[in-house]
């Protein structure tokens, strides 16, 4: 059971919109918690998803529940363990995989992945989400660590909300930021008027994104990107808004023309490297992952000034 405080400014809001922002839930959890009668306002039961809030109510989620996804061990084509002990397994992700199982979500996971290859997570968290400490979006590449045994899940998910994980993206984008090295502080929260978007809104989560030049070229920019906060879609969200999007992401603004060009399906985002300190031995660990084709093949079509998929 997860218990919040309506703050006085979500008042006038609907509880489902307010419960996925104050839980970070997807609204579609959000919805079938309410079907389930597993949501309350001040202790009364919360019947439609379209009832507005007053502000300062306490809002209950029995989130133990089970909310209708399943997880069913299946391996992952291109999922690739790269290391692992008793207490953690680092993973790089290929895309169309998602981090767990999600309503919605019936391709495959890392979670269900992991679960084929015999390989035993620790309990903790929901019953689709166990061991897992960060998620890569379905459409994004690369290295993710996931909790063996429950030690390894508390000290891991504490460092990730302590922000001592280092991890850094590589990302091509439409044009050239101005300036070329520099700092994006804005909150996310999810888009009013879509549920599978985020956006920059006010009473958002403070969000903050740090990129750098790696190179320069006419049609695009490759960045490195060093996250201090880990949002949904925060890179994305942050390089649209200041008018450059990763290449191949039309749901925030990519020109669809240019990813056509290159031979991308989906947005040009790579986890290239992730370091921690080991949640047991004290250890620091540091892994590297390598562009997948897709992304090598539109970045060197970047670099020579191509613009048509070979």
């Amino acid at each position: 059971m997860s218990v919040f405080l309506v703050p006085d400014g979500l008042a006038g809001d609907r509880v489902d919109a307010v419960a996925a922002r104050i839980s970070g839930y997807s609204r579609s959890r959000i919805e079938l918690l309410i079907e389930q009668g597993n949501v309350s306002l001040d202790g009364r039961p919360v019947s439609k998803g379209s009832q507005r809030v007053l502000g300062g109510e306490l809002l209950e989620l029995d989130d133990a529940a089970p909310v209708g996804v399943q997880v069913t061990p299946q391996l992952a084509d291109g999922v690739t363990l790269i290391y692992q002990d008793a207490d953690i397994v680092v993973v790089d992700k290929p895309v169309g995989v998602a981090a767990h199982p999600s309503l919605g979500w019936e391709g495959p996971s890392v979670v269900e992945h992991l679960a084929a290859a015999g390989v035993q997570v620790a309990t903790s968290g929901a019953a689709e989400r166990q061991g897992i400490v960060q998620r890569l979006d379905v459409g994004t590449s690369g290295l993710m660590v996931v909790a063996k045994s429950e030690v390894a899940y508390s000290v891991l998910k504490q460092a990730f909300r302590d922000r001592t994980v280092e991890k850094i993206y590589h990302a091509l984008v439409q044009g050239h930021p101005d300036p070329f090295t520099g700092t994006i502080e804005a909150p996310i929260g999810r888009h009013p008027g879509a549920e599978w978007k985020m956006a920059i809104i006010e009473g958002g989560r403070h969000s903050v994104t740090h990129y750098d030049t790696l190179e320069a070229h006419r049609a695009a920019t490759l960045l490195e990107i060093n996250l201090e906060t880990g949002r949904t879609h925060q890179i994305r969200v942050h390089m649209a808004a200041i008018g450059h999007p990763c290449v191949g992401d039309p749901l925030y603004g990519a020109d669809p023309s240019l990813a056509e060009r290159l031979g991308l399906i989906r947005q040009w985002l790579h986890a290239v490297e992730l370091g921690f300190v080991h949640p047991t031995t004290g250890d620091v660990m540091r892994f590297t992952s390598e562009y997948p084709a897709d992304l090598a093949h539109a970045l060197e079509l970047v670099r020579g000034g191509i613009a048509r998929a070979k």
